[in-house]
């Protein structure tokens, strides 16, 4: 239920695949669960941007912050650090806290994290509705496909 499914489909999509087989799935499909399919959204948007890639320029490379702050010092503090840190991954449900913090927050794992998401989910998420359009779309095919059927 971990990283183990980052992995996996991190090797497949560097390797070209553009589709993430098996959201919420355990036992080689035979369960199916919610609070995995949260977790492995999450999963899916790291392999998303690790396949986006990460830009290489003055910016990113920030070598005059670099030469300024200079070895061994404080980069965490710096002006540049705190405009691009949250940039490459915003994780919800992995806890990066140290343990003091962690075990004052419950100590909870992230599947434990996932399924309170999932529970609030299930509860709470509206949806945005469906363009007109889309809808119109949707009720020709299943239109056709019924008129196929009965013919």
């Amino acid at each position: 239920m971990g990283h183990e499914k980052t992995l996996t489909g991190l090797m497949a999509a560097l390797a070209g695949a553009n589709l993430i087989y098996g959201p919420g799935m355990l036992e080689s499909g035979i369960t199916f669960d919610f609070a995995q399919l949260v977790l492995d959204n999450e999963f899916a948007g790291m392999i998303k941007q690790t396949v986006r890639g990460f830009a290489v320029d003055d910016e990113s490379l920030a070598v005059d912050v670099i030469k300024s702050v200079g070895p061994s010092k404080d980069f965490l503090a710096q002006e540049h650090t705190l405009k691009h840190m949250r940039s490459h991954s915003r994780p919800e449900l992995i806890d990066r806290s140290d343990m003091e913090t962690w075990r004052a927050s419950g100590a909870t794992d992230s599947y434990q994290r996932a399924l309170e998401k999932t529970r609030d989910l299930l509860q709470n998420h509206q949806p945005d509705p469906l363009p007109k359009a889309v809808l119109t779309q949707m009720r020709s095919i299943i239109t056709e496909t019924e008129g196929e059927l009965d013919a």
